[in-house]
């Protein structure tokens, strides 16, 4: 099976016709929104989300920026 063979789909990785955006990716960016909104609540209601304190958030930046002044 050649190259040419296997392209007959129509795609191609180096930019033949571009896919078609599918499913979630599809959906005008107000209802991708509403839908990332809902999974949002469903997680903070069941106990699952993670809310960071100030002091947890402060901890990660002064993590984050030592690691960067180290390169």
């Amino acid at each position: 099976m050649s190259l040419q063979d296997s392209n007959q789909s129509g795609e191609s990785k180096s930019g033949g016709q571009r896919r078609s955006p599918r499913g979630f990716a599809a959906m005008d960016p107000q209802r991708q929104r509403e839908i990332a909104s809902l999974g949002g609540r469903a997680a903070h209601q069941s106990g699952h989300a993670h809310e960071f304190t100030s002091e947890e958030a402060r901890a990660a930046g002064r993590k984050r920026h030592a690691r960067k002044s180290e390169k």
